[in-house]
């Protein structure tokens, strides 16, 4: 499962985390980052490919995953920001105009993504999406509203769920700022303050109709322009040949991956705490209630990973049954996350309410902070 190559992807990735975002974390993470400031952060860690334009992470799932695991170790809101920024790596197949009004940006690698899915009244209920995609002509006119979307404060192009009314089921259009036009409005947050999260609406936003998803993708297969065995989407990219699952499945786990790495924070803290901290003359960690807490740890660290790194197989694999096992991973890995975290700062008591301490990061990321 982890093989040469991606254990030295892993390594490089701690690395650049530890030496180049580590030591701005005190103070980075205190409210959403500007655009200028995530792009900063993205050139900074382009070597490792964890900006918007790494699309090998469709090539290899695990290696996205390994890579979401180890930047969520030290900064999760990072995570967040590049890992939704991933429509721009989808420039290239879609249409003319969309790319020459984003070209600039683009070219000097200051475009920001984001995915537009959940709903005020629906949630995620990406079946039924209340957005509609009206088409006219050779447009497509996108009408809805969107919340908890990462990025939205500073996105120049979003990947909207849409209702098609014309093919009458559910697609994704990318909509430009610059010609079509949305609103953002920010949403403060409990934790992820760094990762900037907002609402977006969209007032008859007019989109070409090669901005659609399905066509983006499929067209350029049928007439030629695109070989279908280099084409994440249609290759490994297609969970159940469809790329909209891929991209679903994609997310969920991610989160997972995200929540892993919480739990390896939380742990690492938790261990060093337990060590150094003594009680009735020996380290607590001797204690057999306090090692009871850190094997409930560790065990559902390790369950977590597993199951994140198994799902993210059975994406690369493009098997339909990712579906389930992304929804999984994500529900019972977020949830164990929770959980975990929280022992550390019932352990240290007080001290785990000063922002500058590690378990407090942690936990503020899971949204207990």
């Amino acid at each position: 499962m982890i093989t040469d190559e991606r254990e030295m992807i892993r390594d490089s990735v701690r690395e650049v985390m530890d030496e180049e975002i580590a030591p701005d974390l005190a103070e980075a993470d205190r409210e959403p980052l500007s655009k200028d400031d995530v792009i900063d952060y993205m050139q900074r860690t382009a070597e490792i490919d964890v900006g918007p334009y790494a699309e090998e992470r469709f090539d290899d799932p695990l290696a996205g995953t390994i890579v979401s695991e180890e930047v969520s170790r030290v900064w999760p809101s990072l995570q967040v920001t590049k890992g939704m920024s991933l429509p721009v790596t989808m420039f290239e197949i879609f249409s003319e105009r969309t790319r020459e009004s984003c070209a600039e940006e683009y070219e000097n690698d200051r475009l920001v993504g984001c995915f537009a899915i959940t709903e005020p009244e629906g949630g995620s209920d990406t079946k039924v999406p209340n957005t509609t995609a009206t088409k006219d002509g050779d447009e497509y006119v996108i009408t809805g509203e969107k919340t908890w979307v990462s990025n939205a404060p500073i996105a120049d192009v979003a990947l909207v769920v849409a209702r098609d009314e014309d093919a009458e089921r559910r697609d994704m259009f990318l909509v430009d700022e610059k010609t079509a036009g949305f609103d953002a409005r920010e949403l403060e947050k409990l934790g992820w303050k760094g990762a900037p999260t907002g609402q977006l609406f969209f007032g008859e936003a007019r989109v070409p109709r090669e901005n659609k998803l399905s066509r983006a993708v499929m067209e350029p297969i049928s007439d030629g322009r695109m070989d279908p065995n280099e084409s994440s989407f249609a290759t490994g990219g297609g969970v159940g040949g469809n790329p909209l699952n891929t991209m679903f499945a994609s997310m969920r786990n991610g989160m997972a991956a995200i929540s892993v790495r919480i739990m390896q924070a939380a742990y690492e803290a938790a261990l060093e705490y337990a060590t150094d901290r003594e009680v009735f003359d020996q380290p607590i960690g001797q204690h057999q209630l306090v090692q009871e807490k850190r094997y409930n740890i560790r065990a559902g660290l390790e369950t977590g990973r597993l199951l994140t790194r198994y799902t993210a197989q059975k994406i690369a694999a493009g098997d339909l049954e990712a579906r389930m096992l992304s929804s999984l991973s994500k529900g019972w890995v977020c949830e164990k996350s929770v959980e975990v975290t929280s022992t550390p700062c019932r352990s240290t008591a007080a001290i785990a309410s000063r922002r500058t301490t590690r378990s407090s990061a942690t936990t503020a990321t899971t949204g207990r902070g």
